[in-house]
């Protein structure tokens, strides 16, 4: 379904663009981001692909916050064909990769690419579809092979308390919920990684390249908040400190 309405977004935009003929300033081209999630940001969560087309303008905040920056580039497999144009990636609780994912987006990272990743072992964030349910986002992180390659891997303290609460991460205020921790990962070819802010967070240097890791996604909640400027400056922040820098 994901590729359909691709497909058709970039036919109605295809329809629309007209030539610059001088007459007219033309937009300055923006910095490409990948995309790869199971969260609805790119598309509201919708029972049926009818209903998702008419809710196409109907943008959360997430996403606006990311055109505000970025030329977004869905993406739905992350294969060397699809990463090789981007030097940018934002993977927010990805569906598990398949094994030649995994060694695409190794390469990719490896050759300068970064990378901000989002892996939560305990999704709070609320779906309108039942556990079980394809539609659904991904309830737990499963990314250990990845991980591993870099030389972290992802727990969780399943005796702390559920509730948002305020993290340092980054340099800045983040809220979590839930939230797992990484942990070094013995492994032949490990990135230079700095684990921070009592394991929510991770910065790693792979190669040429830099991953960025929250091992937490309830910044991305609150698409239902009726005000959420607060949240949105914290995104804003994050990929200043992450993508941008």
């Amino acid at each position: 379904m994901r590729l359909l309405l691709a497909s058709a977004l970039l036919a109605c935009s295809a329809c629309g663009a007209s030539p610059d003929t001088g007459g007219g300033a033309v937009e300055a081209q923006r910095t490409p981001l990948g995309l790869s999630s199971t969260l609805p940001i790119y598309w509201q969560e919708s029972p049926d692909f009818a209903t998702l087309l008419k809710a196409e303008g109907e943008s959360g905040w997430v996403r606006q916050a990311l055109e505000a920056r970025f030329d977004l580039v869905p993406l739905d497999v992350l294969s060397s064909e699809a990463l090789a144009p981007l030097d940018h990636l934002l993977l927010a609780q990805p569906r598990a990769l398949s094994p030649a994912e995994n060694v695409a987006l190794d390469e990719w990272v490896r050759a300068g690419g970064r990378l901000l990743l989002f892996a939560d072992p305990m999704l709070t964030s609320h779906s309108q579809f039942a556990i079980g349910d394809p539609r659904r986002p991904q309830d737990v992180a499963l990314l250990s092979p990845i991980l591993a390659r870099w030389g972290l891997e992802l727990t969780f303290d399943t005796t702390q308390p559920q509730g948002e609460r305020i993290e340092e991460a980054f340099e800045m205020a983040i809220p979590v919920d839930l939230a797992g921790a990484w942990v070094p990962f013995a492994s032949e070819a490990p990135g230079e990684c700095a684990i921070v802010a009592s394991g929510i967070a991770a910065r790693c240097r792979i190669g040429k390249g830099q991953v960025f890791l929250l091992a937490d996604a309830a910044l991305l909640d609150g698409e239902e908040d009726p005000d959420p400027s607060r949240r949105r400056a914290m995104l804003d922040g994050l990929l200043d400190q992450s993508l941008l820098r």
